[in-house]
């Protein structure tokens, strides 16, 4: 009990804030600068907690300030304590005002471009005050944004880095994959097409090393055939773009085809390929609630895909 009343007495929100402001620009100086005050008074902060924790949570160089370990381990619970605190504010806003409040959602190019918008489209016709920001990245950067807590939860494809044990993953559909042209390109009319006759064609791919690269290169060899000569490698939205030029053949989730905004001049090949489908998922962190306003997107998520998950198994 001695203990927790020391803490409450001594160690302040303003001075972990202070702490955490002079950690990420390096120096005193410049975290005065940065929080608009006196260097004097960001040494009394940093002073103050030393004293009250009993321990130098800074190291002092001739290039700047480093947190010793002591340091690194109250910024790791300050992280948490400033999201912890954001997030209740933020439900005391939500049920003050329950139309109004903000959510952020972090998805690869592709899914933010089809489905996290149609979702975002739904929700904001029901809560047109609510503000939703978006991040698209590859998966690797999303992983770590949702691991700063930068990001409320994650739309994508359970792949690598997902499968964490600090990370819930809640399966919404088996996002399966067609072989694409233009609607003027010279096969869209074809009533059936072998995959062994596309090799020659101009293959717009994703990277071969890449997570959908894999899956495309397991479906060839599953077939009996090298991964295609591609003309172009690149991300869905380049390979949406050059399809529009009727040249090329790629590949694209369905998904994509499904939840477009504008449904675009393409036409799946009737090619029997063995893809296998991808879960694609809402990702959070177990140790993170979620907020009410990062509910009310799950709940139109969930919507969206309630009468369509079957289509999109193939």
């Amino acid at each position: 009990m001695q203990v927790v009343d020391r803490i409450g007495r001594r160690v302040k929100l303003h001075d972990l804030h202070v702490l955490m402001a002079v950690v990420q620009v390096g120096s005193m100086s410049k975290a005065a600068a940065l929080l608009n005050t006196g260097q004097p008074a960001i040494s009394r902060s940093i002073a103050d907690l030393e004293h009250a924790l009993g321990v130098r949570l800074l190291d002092r160089t001739r290039q700047g300030v480093t947190p010793t370990k002591f340091g690194k381990a109250l910024l790791d619970g300050g992280t948490k304590i400033f999201d912890d605190l954001r997030e209740t504010i933020k439900t005391v806003e939500f049920l003050a005002d329950p139309a109004s409040g903000q959510v952020r959602i972090g998805g690869n190019p592709f899914l933010t471009m089809t489905f996290v918008a149609a979702a975002i489209d739904r929700l904001s016709r029901r809560y047109p005050r609510v503000v939703t920001h978006v991040i698209a990245g590859n998966i690797r950067t999303l992983h770590h944004e949702l691991a700063e807590r930068t990001v409320d939860l994650l739309i994508t494809r359970r792949f690598g880095p997902i499968a964490d044990d600090s990370v819930h993953f809640e399966p919404l559909f088996d996002d399966s994959y067609s072989v694409v042209v233009s609607s003027d390109h010279a096969l869209a009319r074809r009533r059936r097409v072998d995959l062994a006759e596309l090799m020659a064609q101009r293959w717009v791919l994703p990277p071969p090393d890449g997570p959908l690269g894999s899956v495309a290169r397991e479906a060839f060899r599953a077939s009996g055939l090298d991964y295609p000569h591609t003309a172009v490698i690149g991300p869905a939205d380049v390979r949406v773009g050059l399809l529009s030029s009727g040249r090329f053949i790629s590949i694209l989730p369905n998904s994509g085809l499904k939840f477009a905004a504008r449904q675009t001049a393409i036409k799946v090949l009737p090619v029997e390929y063995p893809f296998r489908a991808i879960e694609v998922g809402i990702a959070k962190l177990k140790s993170r609630p979620i907020s009410p306003v990062a509910q009310l997107f799950i709940d139109r998520c969930r919507e969206l895909v309630g009468p369509l998950a079957k289509d999109m198994k193939r």
